[in-house]
């Protein structure tokens, strides 16, 4: 069982910083990239960001290109998105997920899924 833990979160102003973490555990954790998606109220859950574990290449949508950054930690087993200049269209509960294979912008090839943390943007 692989168990994927988000932290992070929080209430924040516009213009401001947050930095997200994913920790992953579990007895195998057989993982090629880990991903960030997003869901805002009313709206489908929606690609952020990917990493991929072994060489760090790093993938952004465009809706954060230039402002979010992701990273991993191997030897943790943990991946972060930092975040700045945040927006209130920012405002969603963000999800960490693995994934076995290359396709990184498609929620649907995503095998595990944290539980999800909240990010408030105010204006």
């Amino acid at each position: 069982q692989v168990e994927l833990v988000e932290s992070g979160g929080g209430l924040v102003q516009a213009g401001s910083s947050l930095t997200l973490s994913c920790a992953a555990s579990g007895r195998t954790f057989n993982s090629y990239a880990m991903g960030w998606f997003r869901q805002a109220p009313g709206e489908e859950r929606e690609f952020v960001a990917a990493v991929i574990w072994s060489t760090g290449s790093a993938y952004y949508a465009d809706a954060v290109k230039g402002r979010f950054t992701i990273s991993r930690d191997n030897a943790k087993n943990t991946v972060y998105l930092q975040m700045h200049n945040l927006k209130p269209e920012d405002t969603a509960v963000y999800y960490c997920a693995s994934t076995k294979v290359g396709v990184l912008r498609l929620r649907g090839l995503y095998d595990y899924w944290g539980q999800g943390t909240q990010v408030t943007v105010s204006s």
